[in-house]
């Protein structure tokens, strides 16, 4: 049996590391920060162009519907780079939330319409309206005063074209809709980075929107649920071995005493022992995405646990990068602080590792 990722795939994963490296450097990051609102957005469009020129966004979309036909366990290592990378574009919710949420409701009329717009047009999304607590899953939209819906803390909304939005009322349950930006209100959310653009989304509940409600909805945002959180825990892999490199490269650098830092025992047991935490995370990551593209019936535990481990190791990783670096780490020149921002996001995305813990508790006690 072999557990390694076949040559295409890892041609793969390379050839998206080859354009984020020219497309999304530190110092096109650090363009991105400090651009207003007109320029941050036309800087996001071209990079995203770029990665629908690749095929990034539709990855996982049938080929019967215009799109690459792969699966998630090609998909684990582009989210990965993506991470690396510190893609602030909404790869992880186009590709690995939205698109084979569309693909699984297709042919309904709203999911059809959805697929196109993402394959034909280039459209990215934005998710919310799900949250993952020790409990289960809740939806954190309510209705507002004028009678539309808020959804909280939905990522990348106000450049999206479309919202893939959840809301749960304990007549009616779960409904999941797809709404156009055009009918929605986005207003921003005060955020550690510009790379991580929250905002609170209000929007209209309309039946033409409606993608599946009831059970069918249930079972949809459980599923995106077990997805966004195996997509966070492949991104964080990959923000960890960039912290790791960053610091492996700086102590080799940086001396004191005479010496390069990374020669003194207490400074490599630091990385050691990071470097032995993202080992752990990488195959409970890989496992997650193999349950996903065979629908395993462990999937909610393995997305758990590769969630759980990611954030681990990653929340490790940004403490040793940081105590590696000293005072420098957390300036605004050193490019360690874009990956150190992600990882404080991204760890409590989609439940943060004591959630995910709880969870894997609860399902193991469940037998």
């Amino acid at each position: 049996m072999d557990f390694a990722f076949s040559d295409e795939q890892g041609a793969l994963r390379e050839g998206v590391r080859v354009v984020l490296d020219t497309e999304c450097t530190p110092d096109a990051l650090r363009a991105f920060e400090l651009a207003d609102e007109s320029a941050r957005l036309e800087q996001s469009q071209n990079r995203w162009a770029v990665l629908a020129e690749l095929g990034a966004p539709a990855l996982v979309v049938p080929e019967a519907a215009d799109g690459l036909g792969l699966s998630d366990v090609d998909l684990v290592g582009v989210l990965e780079e993506a991470g690396r990378a510190g893609l602030p574009e909404p790869l992880l919710e186009t590709a690995a939330l939205a698109a084979p949420t569309l693909t699984a409701l297709h042919p309904d009329p709203a999911a059809t319409a959805g697929l196109a717009a993402l394959v034909r047009d280039d459209v990215s999304f934005a998710v919310g309206g799900i949250d993952v607590t020790p409990g289960g899953i809740v939806s954190p939209t309510e209705v507002s005063a004028d009678g539309t819906l808020r959804t909280p803390r939905v990522v990348g909304a106000r450049d999206a074209g479309l919202l893939l939005l959840a809301v749960r009322d304990a007549d009616s349950g779960w409904q999941l809709h797809a709404v156009p930006a055009a009918s929605c209100t986005a207003y921003a959310t005060p955020t550690l980075s510009a790379s991580r653009d929250l905002s609170t989304v209000h929007w209209p509940l309309a039946s033409d929107t409606l993608l599946a409600y009831g059970v069918a909805a249930e079972a949809a945002v459980g599923l995106l649920a077990d997805r966004g959180a195996a997509g966070t825990a492949a991104m964080l892999v990959g923000l960890t071995g960039r912290m790791l490199d960053l610091s492996a490269a700086y102590a080799k650098e940086r001396h004191q005493f005479g010496k390069p830092i990374g020669s003194f025992q207490a400074v490599k047991h630091l990385l050691a022992d990071a470097r032995v935490a993202l080992e752990f995370a990488r195959p409970a990551t890989y496992r997650a995405a193999w349950s996903l593209a065979t629908a395993q019936p462990t999937l909610s535990h393995d997305a758990s646990m590769a969630k759980a481990m990611a954030s681990d190791a990653a929340e490790l990783a940004a403490r040793v990068a940081l105590q590696v670096h000293g005072a420098i780490g957390y300036t605004w020149e050193c490019d360690l602080h874009f990956s150190l921002k992600q990882t404080w996001a991204l760890s409590r995305a989609w439940g943060n590792p004591a959630t995910h813990r709880r969870l894997v508790l609860a399902q193991l006690r469940a037998g």
